[in-house]
C-alpha cells in the first residue's frame, strides 16, 4: 500500500466529520433549501479548485500561488467548521450525559424545544469570527503593511552613528506575489522611511529564480545612501523544487544568488563589509542560512573574519535560532541580530505594547519582534511577504526601522 494511502484516509474522514456536522447545524437553523444548497456547492467547489490545482501543477514548479489560493480557501472553509464541531459534538455528549442519567435513575427526560436550533446558532455565529478572519486575511491583510519603529542604545556606538536609522525588511517570498499595485505600494512604504542603511534578510523566492523576474525593476527601486545588503534565507537554496536533480538545484541556487545584485543589493554569504561614516565605522556581517530544524550553511567564525571584537557589530541572520543556539551568548559581542524566518505564522493576535501571541511562539523562543539577552538584542521581522497560506490575520506584513543611539 502506498504511503500516502493512509494519510488521506484519514484526512478524509476529518473533512467528513467537519461537513457533516457543519451541515447538520446549518440544516437546523434553516430549512430553505437555497442555502442548503449553496453552502454544499461553496464547499464542492473548493474541494474541487484544490484537487484541479494539485493534478495540474508541474511537480517541479513548487508551492505556486494558484495552489497557495487553493489551499487558503480550504483553510478558510475547514478551520470555522472546527468551532462548529466542538460546539455541537459537545451539546452531544451532553445529550448523552442526560440520556445516560435518565436511564440509571428510571426517569424520563424531555428535550428543552429549541435547544438545539439555540446551539446551532450560536456554533455558526462563532464559525464566523475565524472566517471572515481568513476572508480578510486573504483579501486585504497580506498588503496591511505595518512600520514599526525603535530606538535601540549602546554605549560603544561610535559617536558618527549616533541617530543612524536602519530599514529591514525579510522574506519577500516573490514567488506568492499576485498584485503589483499592493506590491508597489509596499516598497514605496519601504522607500518612504529614508533610512541611511537597507538590510533584507532573506528568503527572496519561494522556490526558484523566475519568480522573481516580474518584480525585479520595482524592487530595484529601493535605495539608501549607505548602501542595501541582503542574506539568503532557507528558501534561496532551490531545495524544496521536487522532481528535479541535484546538479539542477545547483544551478537554480546559483540564479537565484544573482537576483541579489539585479536589484542592487550586496549579497553576504558568510561575509562582512564595513559602513564607515565620517571617519568612523561599524561592522555589518551577513551569515547564510543557519537554522536548528532547516539547513546550517551559516559560518559565523568565517562570516566574521577580519572583524575587531571591539568593533561594534550587527548581524543578519534568517532564522532566529541562530541567534538563541549560537549567537546571543558568543563572546565576539553581537550588539544586533536581524532575522525573520518565522512571519509569526501569519496568524494571530497583537495588541501592540499589551499582548502578542501566535502558534509560532511554541516553536521558536524568539518570533516576532525585539528581545533582549545578555545586552543583546535580536529583532525578528514578520515578513514583508506570505508564503503557504495567502494571507495574513493579526499578524501584519511588517517594515522594521531601527535608529541607533549611543548611550
Amino acid at each position: 500500500m502506498p504511503r500516502w494511502v493512509v494519510p488521506l484516509l484519514i484526512a478524509s474522514a476529518i473533512i467528513f466529520i467537519l461537513e457533516y456536522y457543519a451541515f447538520q447545524a446549518v440544516k437546523t437553523v434553516t430549512k430553505n433549501r437555497i442555502v442548503r444548497w449553496v453552502w454544499m456547492t461553496i464547499g464542492i467547489v473548493v474541494y474541487l479548485n484544490l484537487l484541479y490545482v494539485i493534478f495540474t501543477t508541474p511537480s517541479n514548479s513548487g508551492q505556486t500561488s494558484q495552489f497557495q489560493m487553493a489551499t487558503g480557501m480550504i483553510i478558510t472553509i475547514l478551520i470555522p467548521k472546527i468551532f462548529i464541531l466542538v460546539v455541537l459534538f459537545g451539546e452531544d455528549i451532553i445529550r448523552v450525559f442526560y440520556k445516560f442519567i435518565s436511564w440509571l435513575s428510571n426517569n424520563s427526560t424531555q428535550p428543552i424545544p429549541g435547544r438545539r436550533k439555540f446551539i446551532s446558532q450560536l456554533a455558526l455565529v462563532l464559525a464566523a469570527i475565524p472566517f471572515t478572519s481568513f476572508l480578510y486575511g486573504i483579501i486585504q491583510g497580506r498588503y496591511n503593511y505595518k512600520v514599526l519603529k525603535y530606538q535601540l542604545s549602546f554605549k560603544d556606538l561610535p559617536d558618527a552613528f549616533d541617530g543612524f536609522t536602519i530599514t529591514q525588511i525579510s522574506d519577500i517570498h516573490s514567488g506568492s506575489f499576485t498584485n503589483k499595485k499592493k506590491i508597489q505600494y509596499g516598497v514605496d512604504m519601504i522607500n518612504n522611511q529614508n533610512s541611511d542603511l537597507l538590510l533584507f534578510t532573506g528568503d527572496i523566492v519561494n522556490n526558484m529564480a523566475s519568480e522573481m523576474d516580474n518584480w525585479i525593476e520595482m524592487f530595484s527601486s529601493l535605495s539608501a545612501p549607505f548602501g542595501k545588503y541582503s542574506v539568503l534565507g532557507n528558501h534561496d537554496y532551490a531545495e524544496y523544487i521536487r522532481g528535479i536533480s541535484k546538479e539542477e538545484k545547483i544551478l537554480q541556487f546559483q540564479e537565484i544568488k544573482k537576483i541579489h545584485p539585479k536589484i542592487g543589493f550586496d549579497l553576504l554569504c558568510n561575509e562582512n563589509r564595513y559602513i564607515e561614516k565620517d571617519g568612523q565605522k561599524i561592522s555589518l556581517i551577513g551569515v547564510e542560512n543557519w537554522g536548528k530544524n532547516f539547513k546550517q550553511a551559516g559560518d559565523l567564525t568565517k562570516a566574521s573574519e577580519g572583524i575587531n571584537k571591539e568593533d561594534f557589530k550587527i548581524l543578519m541572520s534568517h532564522d532566529p535560532s541562530h541567534w538563541d543556539a549560537e549567537v546571543k551568548q558568543d563572546d565576539f559581542n553581537y550588539h544586533l541580530t536581524l532575522s525573520g524566518h518565522t512571519h509569526g505564522l501569519q496568524m494571530g493576535i497583537e495588541i501592540p505594547g499589551w499582548f502578542k501571541w501566535s502558534p509560532s511562539k511554541y516553536v521558536y523562543k524568539q518570533w516576532a519582534g525585539l528581545y533582549n539577552e545578555y545586552g543583546r538584542f535580536i529583532n525578528v521581522n514578520r515578513g514583508f511577504g506570505y508564503h503557504a497560506f495567502p494571507g495574513r490575520v493579526g499578524i501584519w506584513p511588517e517594515i522594521t526601522v531601527i535608529e541607533l543611539k549611543k548611550g
